[in-house]
């Protein structure tokens, strides 16, 4: 038996596949941005920027990862614990109202004012050239193959292109004009932030802008000009170009949030610079960028909607106008954002990735915990992102300082805790109303996210050294939190609530805080049972394996009400007071978790499908992150229809003409929820099974994709055709042996490391 051990054969077939898929990756418009969610994304995972591709005066907002205010600090409520156990008994005697009141007052700290703890815009570079009145044949694009944009446009006889990117080889965000004509390149430059406070200096042909951003960070930016023929000057603060053959700006950027000295950096980063030129520059650029876009190619036939400009496709969308390639590049895009916005070493995405226009974002663009940022991650393993995973991965443990002294102050209990947000500066206390901040389960479900890292990667040495501690800490906490219910005999979380929910009590009053919400058991059946698995890899810690084991045997399980719905609150008599409510926390069990699939448990699928058909019924999916949650969902139940109905919902109602996620406003979370949807329809390994093209949707019959990870190391590349698996190629990077799945047939193979398995659709090897 013949098997292809080496990977270049297959490295070759991926190139020419590339070769054919760069018409399918780029972002095109016909005009410039009329406003932020009209500009086009680039970064490098701690620089940002978005460009307008303007004619007479480009804008290029300016972002930096950590450009956090600090006007305070969110504190533990002072002993909050004496009052745990009285504000569980009122919720065991089913007085919510009561018992919520004296949550709200005894475990609820009042949030600082909103927009105090701040993810702000770093600043504006404006360019406004000269000499441009009259121009034709324009088109601004966002290539994701080489993560730049590009702006060409003709002015009389002379062609003008603009090229920017964002490089993580050389830490700057690069642009350079170019005119066919010598002597066209005329232009004032200038850097500026909203709001007051900010220092600008000239120098020779760098603008510097510093500040210290209230009360958080301070934070240097320097312009560097390079002019290519003609003249510079400085005015002022800004600087004069006039008559350059070719302009070139590179801009660096840097604060003092992890210890640094931000002037130093940024002329670290500026020697870094000096001796490459734009073509080095481009060229480090795009091959660093590459070894992870590349990971990963999708190709599906295109239909006429193809030919249209992206803000015409999207706008189609919402006319039912069919455009089965458009999922590639929706596909791509979101994986050019998780490139762009979460590099090792970086701090992870938050609400708009990077990129934040202005002083006040909407929620701050803080890290919400109850969905959000963990959503931020989920196309991360499956896509083949692994490394920009471990910013969040990181962040998580730097949570476990605040979350120990949240966890003793308002609960008693060891390990830590996280309640729904958080900020740069890690805050973990529960605070706002109890709709929304009694609930102290955030740590436990981010924790989850290191066990999948796992899962895909096997990375024992991360897991042992840093992983499972923080896991069993947040372990820790939930088998300190779990109390006995007097009326079963059974373990229970609370005080907690359904995130961001509402029911009605059976006195027809509105309330959220409960005992043991069906997503707290489900969280806690996914964390322990992640825990144990990872205790047993380890060969450790025995004495709290059997503890955790022991508390899963009493934990209460989540019910199924009469009508054949999974039970949010897992109690007969609460009723839903919003039943199209965006949030489906009670399904957590089928997604992200594993714990429900149509091998071992058909009842909670089927319970499931109830639940949606009821959220859909009543207007939910009305957010861009909740509508793709829902293709997720249908993906593990293996809805092909629905998962389509949902995709083209999620493009047609959600998302803005630059292919950012509406919620609205723009929230990059359902961009990266979306991209683990169409992921899912193609390929699952939740249930120990690699699942091939579980949920293909009838509109995507043909198709091919490289590079997608199954759990346990396996690289998957599909090619199908009317709707039916064609070939399939199983590339080991671990040496696990792999159960594949195609419909009803299972097949379990022998695979060594660096091996590949090629199957046909009756999963018969190919020799």
């Amino acid at each position: 038996m013949k098997r292809i051990y080496s990977t270049v054969f297959f490295l070759l077939i991926s190139m020419a596949i590339f070769a054919s898929l760069k018409e399918d990756l780029i972002l095109w418009y016909r005009q410039p941005a009329a406003d932020w969610n009209e500009a086009l994304p680039v970064g490098n995972g701690r620089l940002g920027a978005m460009v307008f591709g303007g004619i007479q005066q480009e804008r290029i907002e300016l972002n930096e990862e950590s450009i956090w205010t600090k006007g305070g600090q969110n504190a533990d409520l002072s002993g909050g614990y004496k009052y745990l156990g009285q504000i569980r008994k009122l919720l065991f005697e089913g007085k919510y109202v009561e018992a919520e009141k004296l949550a709200d007052e005894k475990l609820l700290g009042e949030r600082l004012p909103s927009n105090t703890n701040t993810y702000q815009t770093l600043g504006d570079l404006y360019i406004a050239f000269a000499g441009l009145d009259n121009f034709q044949n324009y088109k601004r694009e966002l290539q994701l193959d080489k993560a730049q944009t590009v702006t060409t446009f003709q002015s009389g006889n002379t062609v003008h292109k603009r090229t920017v990117f964002a490089t993580a080889a050389d830490q700057a965000v690069v642009m350079l004009a170019e005119a066919s004509t010598p002597g066209q390149i005329t232009c004032t430059i200038n850097l500026s932030r909203p709001g007051d406070g900010e220092e600008i200096s000239v120098e020779n042909n760098i603008i510097r802008m510093t500040q210290q951003v209230n009360g958080g960070v301070r934070y240097e930016c320097k312009v560097q000009v390079i002019n290519h023929g003609g003249k510079l000057v400085q005015d002022g603060t800004q600087l004069k170009v006039d008559k350059a053959d070719k302009l070139e700006i590179r801009v660096v950027a840097a604060t003092d949030y992890n210890g640094d000295v931000p002037n130093k950096k940024c002329e670290d980063f500026l020697f870094q610079l000096k001796n490459k030129n734009f073509d080095q520059l481009l060229s480090d650029h795009i091959s660093e960028y590459q070894s992870y876009f590349n990971r990963v190619l999708f190709s599906l036939p295109q239909t006429e909607a193809a030919s249209f400009a992206t803000d015409d496709r999207i706008e189609a969308q919402s006319r039912g106008v069919y455009d089965p390639s458009f999922a590639a590049l929706y596909f791509q895009f979101g994986r050019y954002l998780l490139i762009s916005s979460s590099r090792p070493g970086c701090m992870p995405a938050n609400l708009q990735g990077i990129w934040v226009d202005g002083l006040t974002p909407p929620w701050n663009s803080d890290y919400h915990t109850n969905i959000n940022i963990q959503m931020n991650y989920w196309p991360a393993e499956i896509c083949n992102l692994s490394e920009c995973h471990l910013p969040f991965l990181d962040f998580i443990g730097k949570l476990r300082e605040n979350g120990r002294k949240t966890a003793k102050e308002l609960y008693d209990c060891n390990g830590f805790t996280v309640h729904h947000t958080t900020d740069a500066w890690h805050f973990t206390t529960a605070i706002g109303l109890p709709m929304w901040g009694m609930w102290p389960m955030g740590a436990a479900w981010c924790s989850t996210h290191i066990w999948e890292h796992y899962l895909f990667t096997e990375d024992k040495e991360l897991l042992s050294s840093y992983g499972y501690p923080v896991m069993r800490e947040a372990a820790l906490f939930l088998s300190d939190f779990l109390v006995k219910n007097p009326h079963t005999g059974l373990l229970v979380t609370g005080p907690s609530m359904s995130p961001e929910n509402v029911f009605l009590t059976p006195e027809g009053e509105k309330a959220s805080v409960c005992m043991g919400p069906a997503m707290d058991l489900q969280i806690v059946r996914h964390l322990f049972t992640s825990t144990i698995e990872a205790a047993k890899v380890l060969g450790t810690d025995d004495k709290f394996r059997k503890k955790l084991e022991d508390q899963l045997k009493l934990l209460t399980p989540v019910k199924i009400g009469k009508d054949g719905r999974i039970l949010e609150w897992s109690d007969e008599n609460l009723r839903e007071a919003l039943p199209g409510h965006r949030h489906m926390s009670h399904l957590y069990g089928l997604y992200p978790s594993n714990e429900y699939n149509w091998n071992d448990k058909p009842e909670y699928m089927k319970a499931a499908i109830e639940v949606l058909n009821d959220r859909l019924k009543h207007g939910g999916g009305h957010t861009g992150w909740s509508r793709a949650w829902m293709i997720n969902f249908y993906a593990r139940l293996m809805d092909k229809e629905n998962c389509w109905k949902n995709l083209v919902a999620l493009w047609g109602k959600s998302t803005h003409s630059n292919m950012f996620d509406n919620h609205p406003p723009f929230q990059i979370d359902g961009n990266f929820g979306g991209t683990a949807g169409i992921a899912e329809m193609l390929l699952q390994s939740h249930a120990g099974e690699i699942c091939l093209l579980p949920s293909l949707p009838n509109e995507l019959p043909d198709g091919k994709i490289t590079g997608l990870m199954a759990r346990g190391g396996h690289e998957v590349s599909m090619e199908w055709a009317d709707g039916k698996l064609k070939e399939v190629k199983i590339l080991s990077k671990l040496g696990n042996s792999c159960k594949v799945r195609y419909g009803a047939k299972v097949i379990e193979f022998a695979i060594k490391k660096g091996e590949t398995l090629r199957l046909n659709a009756d999963l018969k090897e190919i020799i």
